[in-house]
């Protein structure tokens, strides 16, 4: 194929759609809505950013958090630079096909690998949307749009068949009971919701001694239980009906903290569960509680990112060794659970050093937080996060790091979505010819 743009002509007055999100304008059939993520756009011109705030205020996208902003690619790639890209980044470009393709090789450099983009041209050219396509960008759509066309595209590219889980699972273990895996659970999936701005579920499976309801000063009397003694009626409705909101984008599936009731957990059970929370929300914590039960054990194995967190101590020596030897057996393709040495530093308590234990574990301590009675114990008796309390203190610097390494944001941009550089220097070659 030549350099002359290939065009496929649209009927008058209907603007042209590539991808699996083309519909007819002004109408709107089965679409489903838009999970709780995030959406950032980047627009060149007023009508587009118009049309998206359109969109954004229809009743799919009322589990989204967007923003609109003017600067087209140029823009996001400074905003990224310095911030994690969204789930969904949407930008808009009049320049032709060459300056396009040069655009996003910038922008590439500053994306993260899980973020869906959709790439808003003046350009009715099928090679330029054929190069974006097979580069990973999600979408290209041809202007001029309709805000019904741009519910549907969004809304696609959650609802194919092939499309694969909005969220990820982060499993929190702790190597023995007491070490203070729920407390770091809790205070990660708080700092990825409040301050890494990514809606987060944080799912409590401790059934009778649960504390995620207390630690965020929450009093629920539905959750977890219920959705566990209902497999015939699991579907993301009823989940949300279960779900306690603790703010905008954080909330809780609570356990009931009741020792009078004897609780079953099925295995195919929990996994519909989980499945469908992550089908409609980007980042699920599961809070483990100390047992071991095939669920437990399946659920970890299933997780795609599992933290274990120890105290410095024989103890838990032995069983996070025992943990991480399993779970690399189990879990060859995968990368190696997070070590999460806590309460180090424990005035005259005689400790295994973090060398020793990594060299007997077998992997590097990620974080290690040191003992802070009193931050700890503030934060708990009030229902507060550490980072509310002491947001200067070691441990809210160790848990931030953490969050920040799980969720994939300790380098923003470290990751690419796309890479058109290849393509844009023959295009480049060609152009000078």
């Amino acid at each position: 194929m030549n350099d002359q743009a290939e065009k496929i002509e649209p009927q008058i007055g209907e603007p042209q759609v590539f991808g699996d999100g083309a519909g007819q304008p002004g109408k709107l059939g089965l679409v489903a809505d838009i999970p709780r993520i995030s959406i950032q756009a980047f627009c060149e011109t007023e009508a587009i950013a118009t049309a998206l705030q359109g969109a954004a205020e229809d009743r799919r996208f009322s589990k989204a958090h967007t923003n609109i902003q003017l600067g087209g690619i140029a823009a996001a790639t400074e905003w990224f630079s310095q911030a994690a890209t969204p789930n969904v980044l949407i930008v808009e470009s009049r320049a032709m096909r060459d300056g396009m393709l040069a655009e996003l090789v910038q922008l590439a450099q500053v994306c993260d690998e899980s973020t869906k983009v959709v790439v808003i041209g003046h350009v009715n050219d099928v090679l330029l949307y054929r190069t974006l396509v097979t580069q990973g960008v999600s979408e290209y759509i041809v202007a001029p749009i309709s805000e019904l066309q741009i519910v549907e595209s969004i809304s696609g590219l959650f609802s194919k068949p092939d499309a694969a889980p909005v969220g990820r699972i982060f499993a929190f273990a702790g190597a023995k009971g007491g070490v203070g895996s729920s407390t770091l659970a809790h205070n990660v999936g708080w700092i990825i919701s409040e301050i890494l701005s990514d809606d987060v579920v944080i799912a409590d499976l401790d059934l009778a001694y649960g504390t995620a309801g207390l630690n965020f000063n929450q009093d629920s009397t539905q959750g977890i239980a219920e959705a566990l003694g209902a497999p015939d009626r699991l579907d993301e409705m009823l989940i949300d009906r279960l779900l306690t909101k603790c703010s905008e984008r954080l909330s809780l599936l609570t356990a009931p903290g009741a020792i009078d009731r004897d609780f079953q957990i099925e295995n195919e059970t929990l996994e519909i569960i989980l499945d469908v929370i992550r089908h409609s929300v980007p980042t699920v914590i599961v809070d483990m509680p100390n047992v071991w039960e095939p669920w437990a054990r399946q659920t970890l194995t299933k997780a795609d990112e599992v933290v274990i967190t120890a105290t410095p101590e024989i103890a838990s020596l032995r069983n996070a060794k025992n943990l991480v030897e399993l779970l690399k057996a189990a879990r060859p393709n995968d990368s190696e659970p997070y070590l999460v040495l806590n309460m180090a530093a424990v005035p005259k308590r005689p400790e295994i050093s973090a060398s020793d234990f990594a060299k007997t574990i077998g992997i590097e301590p990620s974080v290690i937080i040191p003992y802070d009675a009193i931050t700890f114990g503030t934060a708990s008796n009030n229902g507060q996060m550490i980072f509310e309390v002491g947001p200067k203190s070691k441990a809210a610097e160790g848990m931030m790091s953490l969050a920040k390494l799980v969720s994939g944001r300790s380098e923003p941009g470290k990751s690419k979505k796309f890479n058109l550089g290849p393509l844009l220097k023959k295009l480049t070659r060609k152009g000078t010819k």
